[in-house]
């Protein structure tokens, strides 16, 4: 399986589709089992049936190629792709008994996935032409979040950490412990890692400048604030503005002079996109 262009694993994809047969498939299909012959080969096209990014096609194919080996699996497009509708964006040929039982969970997939990316080169759209730059979160769903961070790149956006453990980002319920940011961020500069920390107002944005943060998340500053914080940080450490984000408001934030913007909704709140698949 070829999955180049947005750095997904082969190991991530192989855990989800397996777990996701698993579910879907348990102890057999047995509608297909028990009306299509076990010699009976097929042909089939992926559809999406409307305007959005494609997201998540080595992934179907790697779901199809789990039940049937030989499968010959055509991608008609890249992931990352507009498409119009409706467009065939895939072709498949195989077993016809696993073409049907790899059906639900290569359109779930394929469908959450390109979901995510079309709804992220909205907001990327949105604020073209400015410098700041579009980031996930880590409110994805349990277990995929691998796919949905590589749909968020398909859509043209940028991830923002993938965990609790590859940077430290310090919250409100996190200082309300330490007692303060300078404490708190002298203690995270053992980790080795970047340091962030969340600001409600303009003092904790000084606060976390004394105490040399390498980036301040703005949490839920109206724009008047974040340009005020903005010209107080001028350059002396990366600023994201993040809390209720929204297409009709993400432009007057780029504007603010912020050099990152932070969407839960881009992978919590995404509609899948949809597709079938079509026996020929």
């Amino acid at each position: 399986m070829t999955v180049a262009i947005f750095d997904l694993s082969a190991e991530d994809v192989q855990r989800v589709v397996s777990l996701a047969l698993a579910e879907d498939v348990g102890s057999g299909d047995v509608t297909t089992s028990s009306i299509v012959p076990e010699d009976a080969r097929s042909q089939a096209s992926l559809l999406v049936k409307e305007a959005g990014v494609v997201c998540g096609l080595p992934v179907a194919e790697e779901v199809f190629r789990a039940l049937d080996p030989d499968v010959s699996f055509e991608p008609l497009c890249a992931d990352g792709d507009v498409v119009e509708w409706p467009q065939s964006v895939a072709r498949v040929e195989g077993s016809a008994r696993a073409v049907l039982t790899a059906e639900r969970t290569a359109l779930n997939l394929v469908g959450r996935l390109s979901g995510i990316a079309t709804l992220t080169r909205r907001f990327v759209d949105a604020i073209d032409g400015r410098r700041a730059q579009i980031l996930d979160t880590r409110k994805t769903t349990p277990g995929l979040r691998a796919l949905e961070k590589y749909a968020v790149r398909c859509g043209g956006g940028r991830n923002h950490r993938f965990g609790l453990y590859d940077a430290v980002l310090i919250k409100d319920n996190h200082l309300a412990i330490a007692g303060s940011i300078r404490a708190a961020v002298a203690a995270a500069r053992r980790t080795g890692v970047p340091v962030q920390v969340e600001a409600e107002t303009l003092e904790g944005v000084r606060e976390a400048l004394v105490a040399r943060a390498d980036s301040i998340l703005l949490d839920n500053m109206a724009p008047e604030q974040l340009a005020a914080a903005a010209a107080l940080v001028d350059g002396r450490a990366a600023l994201e503005a993040s809390g209720g984000v929204s297409l009709e408001t993400v432009r007057a934030i780029a504007e603010t002079g912020v050099d990152f913007i932070s969407i839960g909704a881009l992978t919590h709140s995404a509609r899948a996109l949809d597709v079938s698949l079509e026996v020929q």
